[in-house]
């Protein structure tokens, strides 16, 4: 049909990343016409994060190393011809993502000039920078700079996601099994794929958690990945209350975290992927900052408190801390954590009542 436009996304590889990409989604597909295609290529472990949501009409799977042969780099070269794509909006900042849209024959290929990669963009931009140093950006505005240059309106910043019936189902029975309908559920997010820098010790979690559950309104829940589950677990047994629960003998998904993120009152977390999923979901979280810079991170979420102990060295944006003392996070004290949640919960009870 004439006038009828396929528009590629290349997405982010890291699981925040993409929640902070989805202005970026909803302000194409609000821009595009009935018929028109939005077709995200992403890695298969970030795809989980955008089930439940409407911004693509189609996905394509795409790992360098992918043990499936059409994931890989000349399989999605071939479906990217094949599918003659108007369009390609280059969110990661990678060579091989403006290889891919180059070879792939995109007619637009909208992207930052950064690792050499500029020949091969038709539309571009270079990253906010001060004499030639790059200036702190939160990737939400970062992507949403590359939206507007190729022609779509940004009307909001807000973060956005859905989720699957299955994993609200999960979820629901999971609130039953632990007895937590009658409670204001907090969910912790203790862990982080960057590295351990970014860790609050175990024991502060272990603290909190006796400490919120002493209030009889209370439940903590702990959300994991694959390789977390053994640490909750372990904070669990260490707690040793009926209301101090993980999910640790569930099998981890992204969509299962997004679901009890949803549901909860409140999320205390590290700056790691799962923190945008409150944003997303509007729900009130209290988010830890010791070796990264929130200005990179900022997610748009109002109901956000940032924590920082405000060491000298941070942030130094390592994934271990160098001075092996990790002050930035150690000195962030119990109570100070303590005093925002209660703020946060006794906010949302207020507004709750009001209602």
């Amino acid at each position: 049909m004439p006038g009828i436009r396929n528009i590629a996304v290349v997405l982010p590889n890291w699981i925040g990343d993409v929640v902070m990409a989805t202005p970026t989604l909803r302000a194409i597909r609000q821009g595009l016409t009935r018929g028109d295609r939005l077709v995200g290529i992403m890695r298969p472990y970030v795809a989980k994060v955008l089930e439940g949501t409407d911004f693509l009409d189609d996905t394509i799977l795409w790992a360098k190393k992918a043990d499936d042969p059409k994931q890989r780099f000349w399989s999605v070269v071939k479906r990217f011809r094949q599918q003659r794509f108007d369009q390609a909006i280059l969110l990661p900042n990678s060579l091989s993502s403006a290889g891919l849209a180059w070879l792939g024959g995109a007619k637009e290929r909208v992207g930052y000039r950064r690792y050499g990669r500029g020949p091969l963009l038709t539309h571009s931009l270079l990253p906010p920078a001060v004499d030639g140093k790059r200036v702190p950006i939160s990737a939400v505005d970062y992507y949403v700079a590359l939206a507007e240059l190729a022609g779509y309106e940004v009307r909001s910043r807000n973060c956005e996601l859905g989720t699957t019936p299955q994993d609200d189902s999960t979820a629901r029975k999971i609130w039953r099994d632990f007895h937590f309908f009658d409670r204001r559920v907090i969910v912790f997010n203790t862990g982080g794929a960057y590295g351990g820098a970014k860790h609050w010790p175990v024991e502060y979690y272990q603290q909190l958690a006796k400490r919120l559950v002493a209030d009889k309104r209370n439940a903590v829940l702990m959300i994991c990945g694959p390789s977390e589950r053994e640490a909750v677990a372990a904070i669990e047994r260490e707690v040793n209350h009926p209301a101090v629960r993980s999910l640790a003998a569930h099998t981890p998904t992204i969509g299962l975290s997004k679901a009890v993120i949803r549901h909860a009152s409140l999320m205390i977390t590290t700056d790691s992927g799962p923190r945008h999923f409150a944003a997303a979901f509007n729900v009130p979280s209290v988010a830890i900052f010791g070796p990264t810079d929130p200005r990179w991170a900022e997610n748009y979420n109002p109901n956000e408190l940032i924590l920082s102990a405000g060491a000298e060295c941070s942030p130094c944006a390592k994934r271990e801390c160098p001075l092996k003392h990790h002050r930035c996070m150690r000195d962030l004290a119990v109570d100070h954590v303590l005093n925002a949640a209660t703020r946060q919960l006794d906010w949302q009870t207020d507004r709750s009542q009001a209602a």
